[in-house]
């Protein structure tokens, strides 16, 4: 049976673009950068903590034609992640130092924690949360 996730692929406009928002701006590291043909690279990040999940960073260049077209139709359109957070409050200070936009600041939630909203440099959101201990 299935035992976790291993990866989530984002499409973004330019790899190394990419690369150094997840590292320099948001603190992952580089997982993987393997040569995958002429002109190609399979890139991985994740946060530092993280031993299972990786995110992958798959070039709109790698495709050709329609498929290219649709993936870049995508480009800012992938799904939303929920980044788990020590201290929201603390971590979006960080992050927006950094130059990360923020959709909304961290705010108290019904639920019992703290969330916030950042854009990446595409405009994905990323859900900073803070949960409370009965998570």
């Amino acid at each position: 049976m299935i035992s976790h996730v291993s990866r989530i692929t984002i499409v973004v406009k330019d790899q190394m673009e990419a690369l150094r928002f997840y590292t320099e701006k948001l603190g992952f590291e580089k997982r993987s950068d393997v040569p995958m043909g002429p002109g190609r690279r399979w890139v991985t990040v994740a946060p530092p903590n993280d031993k299972v999940l990786e995110i992958v960073l798959q070039p709109v260049d790698w495709f050709d034609g329609p498929e290219r077209e649709r993936k870049l139709a995508q480009v800012g359109q992938n799904p939303t992640l929920v980044l788990a957070v020590p201290d929201c409050r603390e971590t979006s200070a960080v992050l927006k130092e950094r130059g990360v936009d923020f959709a909304e600041p961290p705010a108290p939630q019904a639920w019992g924690g703290v969330q916030a909203v950042a854009r990446d440099l595409y405009g994905n959101h990323l859900v900073l949360v803070e949960y409370s201990d009965q998570h």
